[in-house]
């Protein structure tokens, strides 16, 4: 329930008589519990916040906080203990043991399943279905998770011990834990010295043995099922934070800090994507980049984001000793290019993107295309345009008899392609001309592919890499560069290589009236300098970048 984000609606100091409501359903809901106990557990001095939330598939939960700390909360009227409670009073709930390994699936929202349930020499706790439980690691009594049994125990055991066993709600490591000081489970001897598997077979809690490895094996096994029922969002959160964890650990290095957040994005998680599927934030929880970046920010602690420049993000810094980053392992199919920049040795090669001219079917052109099965705003190549225009003159048989450089107007020709004023005038059309004019009330577009990326396709020209040069003061000049971004590129990483070729000082600056788009300035007329990194290091094409004939006269070059 808290593998992922939650939004907090409110957060109230607890009144005095729904404190002693609380302590009633406590009463209740926990009989075993003493008074001490619970005067302990919500004390009366004490203030207590009550937080309500809602978690990332909508549910309505609340929460109570003591000392920064949620004890308990509460979901459909059911109250739950955290694991900060928990480490206080482990005899809580019934509870169910696994293996170490195991934690990090219950920390991804998994369920714990029955063949990974270790069982100890006394047997599995007395449950009902749906009794509140906890799950902890052999040799450690402090709860790891809490849940509801998916089964009562006989029917566990009858079972054969498959299937689901504890439905888990809430884990140490998720961000209801993160909401609290994040401090980690207390080390309480477990006082069975001796547990026994589900084969009946007796083993020692020490190391990881080959036995426990199996254990693990299976609950994976068991999760598969489970894993099936993800939804797509929660496939793309879990995809989103697998490619930002490989970006970090393979792509960046302390030197090219801050990082624009957007370039981090484009060039080094999507380049992490693994292949055969695509990293589509706005499918995911998060919609997103900046909300994204703060929750690996504020709860994972992962990374700082700062605003450099305003309406700018940069990651400033990122911390390389963090546990999740650490235990992160890199997916086997990354490339020997991607090891190479992990141990420091270059850097990620910049690949310019492919960028190709489509025509979209307009409203007034739809007739022309239905033959095709090409409705209103599917993009096509200027040569399939050309294509299906030829097939449907020649199924219409209008192709001219006495001239075949020439097509008859039929109808749907005249409704599409004529004006007004041409209807009585013109009957034919040269092929050139039909086909010119077909393009010209089609919508331009184009696509752009970055590689690793999947394709996107936006509507008109694409706007080119404009380089221009301005006065500053009575005697002074400055270059200004716009739209890097739009081809991929880091203009805080071309700002410091035009810095390093021309020995002059460059700024960034936010460009007005443009979202996440950053003008870059260097000191002098540098256009020449500027066209030689573009063309020859960045191999950007000639026809997409803008003012190269703004170079001095006696600087120009072959």
């Amino acid at each position: 329930m808290f593998a992922k984000p939650f939004r907090v609606k409110s957060n109230t100091v607890l009144k005095g008589s729904d404190r002693r409501k609380l302590k009633a359903d406590l009463s209740a809901a926990f009989p075993s519990v003493s008074a001490d106990e619970l005067s302990e557990l919500v004390p009366n001095k004490e203030e207590i916040n009550v937080v309500k939330i809602y978690a990332h598939k909508g549910e309505a939960v609340t929460l109570y906080v003591l000392h920064k700390n949620p004890i308990f909360f509460e979901v459909e009227k059911r109250l739950y203990p955290t694991v900060y409670v928990l480490w206080r009073h482990p005899s809580l709930l019934p509870v169910f043991r696994t293996w170490a390994p195991v934690l990090q699936k219950l920390i991804g929202g998994a369920d714990l399943m029955l063949p990974g349930v270790v069982m100890p020499s006394c047997g599995l706790p007395d449950v009902k279905q749906g009794s509140c439980c906890a799950v902890l690691i052999v040799n450690n009594r402090a709860p790891v998770a809490v849940g509801k049994a998916a089964a009562s125990s006989a029917e566990m055991q009858s079972s054969g011990m498959k299937g689901r066993g504890v439905c888990v709600l809430h884990t140490y490591m998720d961000y209801l834990w993160a909401f609290g000081d994040k401090s980690n489970p207390p080390s309480l001897p477990d006082e069975d010295d001796e547990i026994e598997d589900t084969n009946g077979e007796k083993c020692k809690e020490l190391n990881l043995t080959e036995t426990e490895e199996d254990k693990v094996e299976s609950n994976e096994k068991g999760e598969e099922n489970q894993d099936e029922q993800k939804t797509p969002q929660e496939e793309m959160d879990a995809l989103l934070l697998q490619c930002f964890l490989h970006a970090l650990k393979s792509k960046i290095k302390k030197s090219e800090l801050p990082l624009l957040t957007s370039t981090f994005l484009r060039n080094h998680m999507f380049t992490c994507c693994p292949s055969g599927k695509q990293l589509d934030i706005k499918k995911s929880s998060y919609k997103k980049l900046s909300k994204f970046l703060q929750v690996m920010q504020q709860q994972h602690n992962l990374i700082r984001v700062k605003e450099l420049t305003k309406g700018v993000e940069s990651i400033v810094e990122v911390d390389w000793k963090n546990q999740q980053l650490r235990s992160f392992s890199i997916p086997e199919e990354a490339g020997v290019e991607e090891t190479a920049v992990l141990s420091g040795e270059g850097e990620t090669p910049y690949h310019p993107p492919e960028i190709t001219t489509l025509y979209s079917v307009s409203a007034r052109l739809e007739p022309l295309f239905l033959d095709a099965n090409k409705r209103k705003g599917t993009t096509m190549l200027p040569a399939d345009v050309r294509s299906i225009i030829t097939e449907y003159v020649k199924k219409n048989e209008l192709v001219d008899e006495n001239n075949k450089n020439y097509v008859t107007i039929n109808p749907t020709l005249c409704d599409c392609l004529l004006e007004k004023s041409e209807y009585q005038e013109i009957e034919s059309l040269k092929w050139d001309d039909l086909f010119s004019r077909t393009l010209g009330r089609m919508q331009e577009c184009y696509q752009v592919v970055f590689p690793g990326q999947a394709a996107t396709v936006k509507k008109g020209h694409i706007e080119p890499i404009d380089i221009s040069v301005a006065s500053r003061g009575s005697n002074k000049k400055v270059t200004l560069i716009k739209n890097l971004e739009v081809y991929g590129l880091d203009p805080a990483v071309v700002a410091t290589a035009l810095q390093h070729r021309v020995q002059a000082s460059a700024v960034l600056q936010i460009l007005p009236g443009a979202k996440d788009r950053v003008l870059v300035q260097i000191q002098g007329n540098q256009v020449h300098q500027v066209g030689n990194l573009l063309l020859d290091h960045y191999q950007i094409p000639r026809k997409y970048i803008q003012g190269l004939d703004k170079a001095p006269k006696g600087g120009k070059k072959k």
